[in-house]
């Protein structure tokens, strides 16, 4: 492997998917390939019981979903800021702490990006969003931390940190002909950022732009929150989320909202968990109900219905239309249906709440909706069409503009000074 060259890694580490693009000094960045040809990779870790392997991304997915004997770790992004993330955890009969998850994440990325170029990159640019935890400047300064110790503990020199908004903006910039004043969109799995800033072929090469952003703000709502949601709406009743026991009383809740959160779903294997779940038969009136419910953490089958979850929503948002998660897994011929008319109703409120930050983020621009020259769009979940049809009433005649969803934060990394 050659010395390391002049230019600049950017790390767009999301709570779902995470991407890497190169920029050499003064040019054009360039994505790097992570998964054979693909940009984009699920930011995943899976720890194999059977050959003791760490497998990454798309193969650590498969591998969990196949059933392997392992452990899966994803949404660890989520994790930062959290006093979860020094606790340790046992994987394959040793103890590692969430840091250290996250970086032996971020040193796989690394260790990729570097076959990619022939060199190890010394300088990286990381993403964050507008706030890791809400309100709370002293837990959001910790989170930074967390990813700053995870960047330099993998051998990076020089790291530093850009808002991945702006970075989005940087990319877009790329395209433009004209002055532009715009709200760029970056909806990731776990946060959703908004950014109002001047663009136009003129300014990219000015050094400082923190004079071209008006305004910046951003909401702890995501891709997560919406799977989350949509998983108890359609499938935890299944297992007795809100089923009424034979005194009237509702099951207790608290096992369905874990087993609905991608990243506390392992803790319900725990023993300790088992047998709480296990008491709670007593609560059911339909035993069949509770039977599936202990399948599903017996089997360790959680983290298969919050895939499900998450694919069946892309693909009614994609198709337009109605479709069915396949539960045979967890019981003979058990299906979920999720509908276009439902997932609106169901994500209502969240996206309400996303699209109102953006409409504070113009107003403390001192702007109008209607002044935006465009809203452009970064992030998977930004794609969601009950979301653009929300941001196009709030913001009626503003061109929407889908940039590249998985890779256009990771390439304005790469352009960050």
């Amino acid at each position: 492997m050659t010395p390391p060259l002049p230019g600049t890694l950017g790390i767009d580490f999301g709570t779902s998917n995470s991407a890497v693009s190169w920029a050499a000094s003064g040019d054009t960045a360039r994505l790097i390939a992570l998964e054979g040809a693909a940009l984009a990779m699920p930011t995943a870790v899976f720890f194999n019981s059977e050959d003791l392997r760490t497998h990454f991304g798309r193969d650590a997915v498969t591998q969990y979903l196949e059933g392997t004997d392992g452990r899966l770790m994803r949404s660890l992004k989520s994790l930062l800021g959290s006093p979860l993330l020094l606790e340790t955890t046992e994987v394959n009969h040793r103890q590692i702490s969430f840091q250290d998850i996250i970086a032996t994440f971020l040193a796989e990325l690394r260790e990729r990006a570097a076959q990619a170029l022939g060199h190890a990159p010394r300088r990286v640019v990381m993403g964050r969003p507008v706030h890791f935890v809400d309100d709370d400047p002293a837990r959001d300064a910790q989170a930074q931390a967390s990813l700053l110790l995870a960047a330099q503990t993998v051998g990076f020199e020089e790291v530093s940190f850009q808002l991945e908004p702006i970075a989005a903006a940087l990319d877009y910039e790329r395209r433009l002909n004209k002055e532009s004043t715009v709200l760029v969109v970056d909806v990731g799995g776990g946060t959703s950022d908004f950014t109002v800033v001047r663009l136009g072929p003129q300014r990219i090469q000015q050094s400082n732009r923190l004079h071209d952003v008006l305004a910046t703000s951003g909401v702890h709502i995501g891709g997560t929150d919406f799977d989350h949601k949509l998983s108890l709406e359609t499938v935890m009743p299944l297992l007795g989320l809100r089923h009424l026991g034979p005194q009237g009383r509702e099951v207790p809740s608290r096992v369905f909202f874990e087993l609905a959160t991608w990243h506390l779903i392992h803790w319900l294997y725990h023993p300790r968990a088992v047998a709480q779940a296990q008491a709670l038969w007593t609560n059911y009136a339909d035993p069949a109900l509770h039977q599936r419910l202990m399948k599903v953490i017996h089997q360790r089958l959680g983290h298969h219905l919050a895939h499900d979850v998450e694919q069946a929503k892309i693909r009614c948002s994609q198709l337009h239309g109605d479709t069915v998660l396949d539960l045979s897994y967890v019981a003979p011929a058990l299906q979920a249906a999720m509908t276009v008319d439902a997932l609106e109703e169901h994500l209502h409120a969240l996206l309400a709440r996303t699209v109102a930050c953006a409409l504070d983020c113009v107003q403390a621009a001192g702007l109008r909706p209607q002044a935006m020259d465009a809203v452009y769009l970064t992030g998977g979940s930004s794609a969601l069409r009950p979301f653009q049809a929300a941001l196009q009433t709030a913001f009626p005649g503003v061109p929407l503009v889908e940039g590249d969803l998985f890779g256009g934060v990771a390439s304005g990394l790469a352009y960050s000074r």
